[in-house]
């Protein structure tokens, strides 16, 4: 049987079809995906939001992990049947950010899966420099989850966050469920807000505070919860107005506000209170080579929680058939797709 892959065609079209085994050239290597899971990128690329960045039909998913099958003349650092993971960001290497050694956030990224051919498909070539190992042991299933969970070990880490703290992660989406996962690894304490009742209930299955703020007065709550001094670290991951409004009223003197969330549109938000209180705000995008090597070692100490953020398990061939299920409102936190069809 030959290489098969799933294509984005255009808004609300996704079709699975043969794809071509590209041999690696110098420098490259050739994966045989395993698994990919479903990220909300790919949700908003099937759904036309991002067709700006696509010319043609493309195979998209970066949420992977495979081994390889072949190497390109001089790549020396893996060999035949390594597991592995891809961090999909191509950077320039020429760019001021580049040149200022932020590649992760390169002025010309080229976004494996979004702008070259992604993941969703049994044979994947890519650049070997943007590979890393997985331990030999790992499940590999639970192994793609490790470009979200580079996504919030990258979060985590530039919002400064120490043990003992009191962190409110605002939004409990699977990026929102993996930095409070990631937190409490550091040793905060954890509040997430959430909406969903769904997703407030995983929450609580993974161990974490919650509060519903339709429900119960966040400030009032976070207020109680910190005897009138205010979270340590605030993590906006809603993407909402709402929590943007709040972020600003529930961080403590000189405390730190990390923007995770991709806005729409602009939200209203209280300077005032930065002005009044201190405080900093960060912006957080993708991850770095650090953030990826620190994910694939939680992998393992996070086994169990990390297991049960995976709610499905289907094949390749039903990814047209999930995209919509998940477009149309269905409970799920993340969808794995085994990409050899199993």
């Amino acid at each position: 049987m030959g290489a098969v892959g799933a294509y984005y065609e255009r808004a609300g079209c996704v079709r699975v079809g043969e794809s071509e085994i590209v041999a690696p050239s110098a420098g490259q290597v050739r994966i045989e995906v395993e698994w990919c899971g479903v990220c909300g990128t790919d949700l908003h690329i099937f759904q036309g939001h991002m067709d700006g960045r696509f010319d043609g039909r493309r195979v998209i998913g970066h949420e992977m992990s495979g081994r390889v099958v072949e190497l390109g003349v001089g790549v020396s650092d893996y060999a035949v049947g390594d597991p592995v993971v891809v961090r999909p960001l191509d950077a320039c290497g020429a760019c001021p950010a580049c040149h200022a050694g932020h590649g992760h956030v390169c002025q010309q990224l080229n976004f494996i899966g979004i702008d070259s051919p992604g993941a969703f498909q049994t044979s994947w070539t890519v650049p070997a420099a943007l590979l890393h190992r997985l331990p030999t042991n790992i499940a590999m299933d639970r192994a793609a989850l490790v470009e979200p969970l580079a996504v919030a070990c990258h979060d985590v880490r530039l919002g400064q966050v120490a043990a003992g703290e009191k962190v409110v992660v605002i939004g409990g989406g699977p990026i929102g469920l993996l930095n409070a996962l990631v937190a409490r690894h550091a040793g905060a304490e954890v509040l997430l807000s959430e909406v969903s009742a769904f997703r407030l209930e995983k929450a609580r299955q993974l161990g974490l505070a919650t509060v519903n703020p339709k429900e119960e007065d966040l400030e009032e709550r976070v207020d109680a919860w910190t005897a009138g001094a205010g979270a340590d670290v605030v993590f906006e991951v809603s993407g909402s107005a709402a929590g943007a409004e709040a972020m600003t009223r529930i961080a403590k003197v000189r405390g730190r506000i990390v923007i995770v969330a991709i806005f729409a549109q602009a939200p209203p938000v209280d300077l005032f209170q930065f002005f009044w209180r201190e405080l900093q705000l960060c912006g957080v995008r993708v991850y770095e080579r650090e953030d990826y090597e620190c994910a694939i070692r939680l992998i393992a100490e996070l086994a169990e929680p990390l297991d049960s953020l995976i709610t499905s398990r289907r094949p390749l061939r039903a990814l047209p058939e999930v995209f919509a299920e998940l477009t149309s409102g269905a409970e799920e936190v993340k969808v794995m797709i085994d990409i050899r069809g199993e």
